[in-house]
């Protein structure tokens, strides 16, 4: 996005704040700077500063309409930081929104971004929702899916003819002291890919069906999940099941687990925002794991952990330890250890000269916070002792990084606040980060309004 717009968009979201009786203006600034020394390549110093900014009017004209918008710009003052140039900006949502006295209905119109168990999408169009009958909830969307650069510059025609129209829908039942199940449909695109003028072999257009569900028959356990499923060709593949179980055992012991598996030629099919994912990705996984929190005392807790993963491109990797975190003073002070063990032997690689190497580690973290009146603080430290005599490591068996925060609430609306981090890893062997951050949210309302 060039600068002009960039400017368009905050002038848009400045004067909208006339159009309410009630309106929230929220944002955040950041300036960031850090310094790369990268094998093979020329030092950098990037300082980026971005601008990001939000607006929440309510009663407009009525108590049930409201207006809300946010977007972001970002601006290079030294080296550029992104591919996408020295400046560069976004509208993330801004959508009209009416919501009604009965059956908790409400309707959007605008950009604004749906997510059910087919996916999170990003929207221009029109979407609502409303309650049923006997604990029956219905929802719909439709309109045109926001689309970014995500595939060669060759085939984004490709890309963008197929994805003409988004439509979803979802219902859903609720079982009162039993949790909720909901069913729901998405189809993005109506032209595939054999429609073409010259027939492309990657169709981009996507049908899905999901399945997901809340159980809670009781406090002490709970299930959530989802299933997807690919339904645009004739047979139906797996695209994700992700379900985690949740057992407490009294009040101080909580046990649980969660089982996922992806396919990532479907999976990443399932939603249109690309920093989400990588699209050209067709990798399988699959993954189990479970833990162990235990509340000793007030201030103290334990907590074990252990994850299999497994990626068919990429091999096995067994990950387990546990932490112990402390509170004092009422929470003004925070503090915690960590040590996990990865077993990953078998690592592979794209390297006919050497197909698979270890990235076993054994891996150490402390940290501290603070919290006192207005001040804010606190020192992250991680560190990551691989074995030795991978090349993929540039010669290096200690990764870490350190990050230290500190921040003030100067008035109610408004915090400043800053970190710090000084890191070494086989990309970058020596990295500086430095971030400065100012929070502000401000309410208006006119006369005679709260």
């Amino acid at each position: 996005m060039k600068r002009h717009t960039y400017v368009a968009l905050l002038a848009t979201l400045m004067s909208a704040s006339a159009w309410g009786q009630e309106v929230s203006l929220y944002g955040t600034t950041m300036a960031q700077m850090w310094k790369q020394d990268a094998a093979g390549t020329e030092k950098a110093t990037y300082t980026p500063a971005t601008q990001y900014l939000g607006i929440d009017a309510t009663k407009l004209g009525s108590d049930n309409l409201s207006l809300h918008l946010f977007g972001w710009g970002r601006t290079d003052l030294s080296d550029q930081s992104n591919f996408d140039g020295k400046t560069a900006g976004y509208l993330n949502y801004g959508y009209l929104q009416y919501r009604f006295d009965q059956a908790n209905a409400e309707i959007k119109a605008g950009r604004f971004t749906a997510n059910q168990s087919t996916g999170f999408e990003q929207i221009d169009g029109v979407s609502a929702r409303t309650d049923l009958v006997n604990g029956f909830t219905v929802s719909a969307f439709g309109g045109k899916p926001v689309l970014y650069k995500v595939v060669d510059p060759r085939n984004q025609h490709d890309y963008d003819f197929q994805h003409d129209f988004i439509f979803g829908a979802r219902l859903g039942w609720r079982m009162a002291q039993v949790g909720e199940i909901g069913l729901s449909y998405l189809q993005d695109g109506t032209k595939a890919a054999q429609d073409l003028t010259f027939p492309s072999s990657t169709d981009y257009t996507r049908k899905r069906l999901g399945l997901d569900l809340v159980v809670t028959p009781a406090k002490a356990f709970s299930l959530q999940g989802r299933s997807v499923y690919d339904v645009s060709n004739q047979r139906t593949n797996a695209a994700e099941q992700d379900y985690t179980a949740t057992v407490k055992l009294g009040d101080q012991v909580t046990m649980s687990g969660n089982y996922a598996e992806r396919n990532f030629r479907f999976y990443f099919a399932g939603t249109n925002l690309p920093s989400l994912f990588r699209q050209d990705d067709g990798d399988l996984f699959k993954g189990f794991g479970g833990n162990l929190t235990w509340n000793t005392t007030a201030s103290f807790q334990v907590v074990a952990d252990y994850r299999h993963t497994h990626r068919e491109t990429f091999g096995d990797v067994n990950r387990a330890g546990g932490e112990m975190r402390w509170n004092f003073n009422e929470r003004a002070v925070l503090l915690g250890v960590s040590g996990h063990w990865a077993n990953a032997v078998d690592t592979k690689f794209v390297d006919p000269a050497a197909p698979s190497r270890s990235l076993s580690h054994k891996e150490a973290r402390a940290w501290v916070m603070l919290n006192k009146g207005k001040f804010t603080a606190s020192l992250d430290g991680i560190l990551q002792r691989y074995e030795s005599g991978n090349p993929y490591l540039a010669g290096l068996r200690n990764v870490f990084e350190t990050v230290a925060s500190v921040g003030y609430q100067a008035t109610t609306n408004v915090k400043v606040s800053g970190d710090v981090s000084f890191g070494s890893t086989p990309v970058a062997k020596h990295e500086t980060r430095a971030l400065l951050r100012a929070e502000y949210r401000f309410g208006f309302a006119k006369k005679g309004g709260k």
